[in-house]
């Protein structure tokens, strides 16, 4: 492989991506508790990440799956980060950074060499400013961007192109707003994210039935997004009806999720690209919802429970419980009718 395709290889595309370091081993010692197995002196510089296969001696890589281990004894990364079980894998002339938590190293390694690009003081002179608007100090506002009256903008915040903020809405201290992000009826936390294009605070689907057709019933609550939030691409989170829709701190939403109005989600759920929950439902911490489940409005989701793909949930489900299916039930009782339709089938 010549040296141009092995530079194409690599992760970080410095016209995309701030670059930082070199960082001694030591460095990244620190910043991931891991431990040093091998001859490497503390001293060492290494230059940035890459996978195994491209990695240099001034690279350090990563590995967290069997299947890859042929990789890793032909790597020429000078540094592996991975488990106490792969720890002998690492060929000769390679430092083996061994931690309980690779993958949680890795983050905090990457992270050190290709930091988030700080906040900007400055603002485009096509952007809209509403009146008695209060803005932090190291805002940075995009272009076409337009805030709404009274709005209040934290410090280091960033909003993105065409961004739309409602009047009085509420950002606290480092959010990230996307380009072409909808915002209205909301109080942030600090940190919040908001990826390209979601739509958060508006009207939730809610209507009455009269007998000349649907009237629209008001929606009065708010959207309430705490510390660390972060909301994909596409998404959407209705504003509650007459109580407030509430994403708990550290909620993760994938791109193209549907919040309803009124949903409450607790701390550090996940839900998965396509997934859609119905207003009022409660979602208690650490619940996990994968891809394209539906969950019907009025339900209890305990904690730690998880969802499983395209499941249909249309009762509570217990804390710590792992459903799949539509409608949805227990992992075991689903594959034991699996199992039990295949032998009726075979007949």
């Amino acid at each position: 492989m010549s040296a141009d395709q092995q530079q194409d290889q690599l992760p970080g595309d410095s016209r995309f991506f701030k670059r930082s370091g070199p960082f001694a081993l030591k460095r990244l010692l620190e910043a991931t508790g891991a431990e040093a197995v091998g001859n490497a002196d503390a001293e060492t510089l290494f230059e940035g990440v890459a996978p195994l296969h491209a990695a240099g001696p001034r690279h350090v890589s990563f590995l967290d799956n069997r299947r890859y281990l042929s990789l890793l004894q032909e790597t020429g990364a000078g540094a592996v980060i991975l488990g106490p079980a792969f720890a002998d894998k690492v060929p000769e002339g390679c430092t083996a950074l061994v931690s309980r938590e690779p993958y949680l190293a890795w983050s905090r390694v990457a992270r050190l060499f290709h930091p988030l690009s700080p906040a900007q003081e400055k603002r485009h002179p096509t952007a809209v400013i509403g009146e008695n608007v209060t803005i932090g100090r190291q805002v940075e506002i995009g272009p076409f961007a337009v805030i709404g009256d009274g709005a209040q903008i934290g410090d280091g915040c960033v909003i993105g192109a065409h961004a739309m903020l409602g009047d009085h809405v509420v950002l606290g201290a480092g959010c990230r707003i996307g380009a072409h992000v909808t915002l209205s009826h909301a109080l942030l936390g600090e940190r919040v994210v908001l990826y390209p294009g979601a739509r958060i605070g508006q009207d939730g689907f809610g209507f009455a039935v009269g007998s000349e057709g649907f009237e629209t019933v008001p929606q009065l609550g708010r959207v309430i997004l705490e510390d660390g939030v972060e909301i994909g691409a596409n998404s959407t989170i209705d504003r509650g009806s007459m109580r407030d829709t509430v994403i708990g701190a550290g909620t993760r939403i994938d791109n193209l999720v549907q919040i309803g109005h009124n949903a409450r989600l607790g701390r550090c759920c996940i839900v998965v690209s396509q997934a859609g929950v119905s207003g009022s439902t409660e979602i208690e911490d650490f619940v996990t919802i994968a891809a394209q489940a539906g969950l019907i409005g009025h339900i209890h989701i305990g904690r730690k429970a998880r969802i499983g793909a395209q499941c249909g949930v249309m009762n509570d489900v217990e804390a710590g419980a792992d459903v799949i299916g539509s409608p949805a039930m227990p992992f075991r009782e689903f594959f034991r009718n699996v199992a039990t339709l295949r032998k009726l089938s075979r007949k």
